[in-house]
């Protein structure tokens, strides 16, 4: 019995970036791979997808080709964002199975929104910057406005891979950690011991809010200045998922005004243009889509690609990637992503 073929297709990954040089042998000596063209996608897997077990990518997929598919026993996104370009429910029905890597990101993303915060609390990006100008402030002077996490009501606006890596950073600092997250069963936060919290009431008493939601198709910039005007002064609010959930003329334009303080690793338009004011706006610790791109989450990226279809070669379900769920992917929203 000949070799499962896979369909590689990672764009805009490369292989290179997600499996080390000993991963990639594994791969190469488990699977037959099928390099997809650059161009002319669509005559490729017409002429090639029913010879697919695997396909390690998020190409296009319509139910035209999919129907073609006999062989197909899982699609493997390794862009981490479930995209609407493909037929999900045509997958479900077939047993086709729609993964994600995304669950590589939570821990490096959870980390730096942690140091985000710290920094955001303590003015550490600020007074380091004001010793390089030779204004630096000593002792109390530079801490007037500075305040420690401990004890601090915290804010988890959604409760994914992202909020569940998160939160045990947060416990030694506070155990008061409230949670927004209508896709999620009320009952499951309360096991945690955590707080189920309306947005309004998270904004209005949340003093370090943090953004982990998906992007859907109903959330759209539905953080408005509606809802950044109830946040108090001092707070904080740390943009660490996607920034399509925030209005983000909204966010510039409250910063502008009240005395609240924000931390953003994700933009409306990436790159950032160079000539952007919004690199002028005081008040906003600026992160340039890194909290998650470490060498070493894009090499779990390619382990974890391995372990599952392991599994699913032998008829078992994945356990190591984000399941695509029938219940709520066609709602999901999320831009791909434009540099690695």
């Amino acid at each position: 019995m000949g070799k499962h073929i896979a369909i590689v297709d990672p764009f805009p990954r490369t292989l290179e970036l997600i499996f080390s040089k000993d991963k990639f042998k594994i791969l190469k000596s488990r699977y037959e791979l099928l390099y997809a063209p650059k161009n002319k996608k669509n005559f490729f897997y017409e002429k090639n997808i029913h010879k697919a077990s695997f396909i390690i990518g998020q190409p296009d997929l319509p139910k035209n080709l999919l129907i073609k598919a006999k062989k197909l026993k899982a699609i493997i996104n390794v862009e981490s964002n479930f995209i609407n370009n493909m037929d999900y429910q045509y997958c479900f029905k077939k047993g086709i199975h729609v993964i994600a890597t995304s669950p590589v990101f939570s821990k490096p993303v959870a980390e730096i929104a942690l140091g985000m915060t710290l920094s955001l609390l303590r003015n550490i990006h600020t007074a380091h910057l004001d010793f390089i100008k030779g204004k630096e402030k000593y002792g109390l002077e530079s801490n007037l406005k500075a305040s420690l996490l401990s004890e601090k009501k915290i804010g988890l606006l959604g409760f994914g891979d992202l909020a569940k890596s998160l939160y045990p950073l947060l416990l030694p600092f506070t155990k008061d950690i409230n949670v927004y997250d209508p896709w999620i069963p009320k009952i499951k936060i309360k096991k945690l011991g955590f707080k189920n919290m309306s947005l309004n009431k998270m904004f209005e008493n949340c003093e370090i809010i943090y953004v982990l939601a998906t992007v859907t198709t109903k959330n759209k910039n539905f953080i408005d200045k509606k809802l950044l005007n109830k946040m108090k002064p001092n707070s904080c609010f740390v943009l660490m998922s996607r920034a399509a959930v925030v209005n983000f003329k909204d966010l510039i334009n409250t910063v502008k005004k009240r005395n609240i303080f924000v931390a953003t690793d994700v933009f409306p338009e990436e790159p950032v243009p160079k000539k952007s004011s919004l690199r002028k706006v005081k008040n906003i610790l600026f992160s340039a889509h890194r909290a998650g791109a470490l060498k070493s989450a894009f090499f779990n990226m390619g382990e974890i690609v391995l372990k599952d279809m392991s599994l699913i070669r032998k008829n078992l379900k994945p356990k190591f990637c984000k399941t695509a769920n029938k219940r709520t992917v066609n709602l999901i929203a999320s831009k791909p992503v434009a540099i690695n």
